[in-house]
């Protein structure tokens, strides 16, 4: 028996990463805008702790997970069949980032 679902090639997952890094980087953006008056600005004091950015760390975490969990229920059930496989190697890579992204966040 055939294969039903065709596979998609090279030109596909290009798209696939220019979306995702669209993605990606409006998401930082637009959590960067709103978890910009939690924390403080100036972490290089004596009595240094980690509490007070504590509460920004963990809502923009849980926020880019919302946006991602969201973002892959939307296109699991718009894309097209044979273009649905790359959605979970994305979302993996984005749950990665996610950490990554606190780093320039703070920074």
């Amino acid at each position: 028996m055939a294969e039903i679902t065709e596979k998609s090639g090279l030109p596909a997952r290009l798209v696939g990463l220019t979306l995702f890094v669209a993605f990606e980087t409006a998401t930082y953006y637009l959590l960067k805008y709103l978890t910009s008056g939690l924390g403080m600005t100036d972490q290089m004091q004596p009595e240094n702790t980690i509490v007070s950015n504590w509460v920004k760390t963990v809502v923009f975490l849980l926020l880019h997970l919302s946006l991602v969990v969201v973002a892959v229920l939307v296109l699991s059930n718009r894309l097209p069949r044979r273009y649905r496989g790359q959605i979970m190697g994305w979302f993996y890579l984005s749950l990665v980032l996610g950490f990554v992204l606190l780093v320039p966040l703070f920074g």
